[in-house]
């Protein structure tokens, strides 16, 4: 297939990368779609379709973890269990799915969404249409064998994506989910500091970007948890955040 010209519009805002601390700035927004607006675009009086949490009515907010699974996230599930709270996972598949394949077993049969941060975190605009789907096919691939379930989700790599992935990403049935809070937990071990920042940008709606790979992150996780509670949010998926709407191959969500 004749690969098509990239129209390069990568994300405005700060970026996680595994092993960076990447800013990016002066770039172009992609066109996305709200929580709330994927909600409203249901008909009036829909049920919410997750239980009892309606984001319509409840202060949700969605805990997302990117990059795993990883030596920490069996704690981060005990964490989770504890609390009660469900999450969605972003996996990787390179060295991390492959090694931790009961991790991810354990993520889908206690609840929480399991999602794609791709194969091998390749930067999604930089290379041929071949690889973007390689990089997305294989780990939904293992995922679905792994759970009996297929992602309908997916993160790109450091947030950047294009009209061309976005393309693609319908192909495979897949939703893009970007975030609106980042403690830039690949850049500190202080996990004071990432419960501050979480908690300094957390809002209605919100998607928390973090990392259970790294050591400082899922120590905080208990004390975010706790405060954000406090504060009358209720933990939610990202599927819960956007119900009674759902999300569209091809789209690109983001608070």
């Amino acid at each position: 297939m004749r690969e098509r010209r990239r129209r390069l519009r990568p994300v405005a805002f700060a970026s996680a990368a595994i092993g960076l601390a990447l800013a990016l700035s002066g770039c172009a927004q992609v066109d996305t779609t709200s929580p709330s607006s994927a909600r409203a675009g249901v008909a009036h009086g829909a049920p919410a379709g997750f239980g009892t949490v309606d984001c319509r009515k409840a202060k949700c907010i969605a805990l997302t973890f990117d990059a795993g699974p990883s030596e920490h996230s069996a704690r981060l599930l005990d964490v989770l269990k504890e609390k009660k709270v469900p999450a969605t996972f972003f996996l990787l598949g390179k060295r991390h799915i492959e090694k931790y394949p009961e991790l991810v077993k354990r993520m889908a049969a206690e609840g929480h969404e399991v999602a794609s941060h791709t194969w091998d975190h390749k930067i999604l605009t930089e290379i041929p249409d071949r690889q973007i789907r390689e990089e997305l096919k294989r780990p939904d691939d293992e995922i679905e064998r792994l759970t009996g379930r297929r992602p309908t989700l997916m993160r790109p790599p450091q947030g950047r994506t294009d009209t061309n992935v976005h393309e693609i990403a319908k192909e495979q049935g897949l939703a893009e989910v970007l975030w609106s809070v980042t403690a830039k937990d690949y850049a500190t071990t202080d996990s004071a500091l990432i419960t501050e920042r979480v908690l300094e940008q957390a809002s209605r709606d919100g998607i928390i970007l973090l990392h259970d790979l790294y050591d400082g992150t899922v120590p905080a996780v208990p004390g975010i948890i706790d405060a954000l509670k406090k504060r009358g949010y209720v933990f939610v998926t990202v599927p819960q955040l956007l119900a009674p709407g759902k999300a569209e191959p091809g789209k690109v969500y983001r608070p």
